[in-house]
C-alpha cells in the first residue's frame, strides 16, 4: 500500500471534467483507490463520490493505492493530475 498528495491547480478545482478524467483513468487499474479529502474517503474509481468532495483549486488531498499494480496506477493518476492542472 502506498499514499501520495495531491494537488489540483486548475482554476476550476475538481469539477466535472477533471473528476471523469480522474476516474476513467483509475478504473483502468485492479488496485483499490481511496481519495480523502476532509477527512472523508471515497473510492477513486467513482465519479458521483469524487465529484462529492467538491475539491477547490490549490488544497492538497491525499490517494492511497493498494494493489498489485498500485505503482502503475500511481504513475497514471500522477500524470493525469499533472495533464488537469495544465487545462485552460
Amino acid at each position: 500500500m502506498s499514499e501520495a498528495k495531491f494537488k489540483i491547480t486548475y482554476a476550476y478545482g475538481m469539477h466535472a471534467r477533471p473528476a471523469t478524467m480522474l476516474v476513467s483513468k483509475a478504473t483502468n487499474y485492479a488496485s483499490k483507490m481511496i481519495l480523502e479529502y476532509n477527512d472523508i474517503r471515497v473510492p477513486l474509481k467513482s465519479i458521483m463520490g469524487v465529484m462529492s468532495l467538491a475539491i477547490p483549486q490549490n488544497v492538497l488531498f491525499k490517494i492511497t493505492f493498494d494493489g498489485d499494480d498500485e505503482n502503475e496506477a500511481f504513475e497514471a493518476i500522477q500524470r493525469t493530475i499533472n495533464d488537469i492542472n495544465q487545462m485552460k
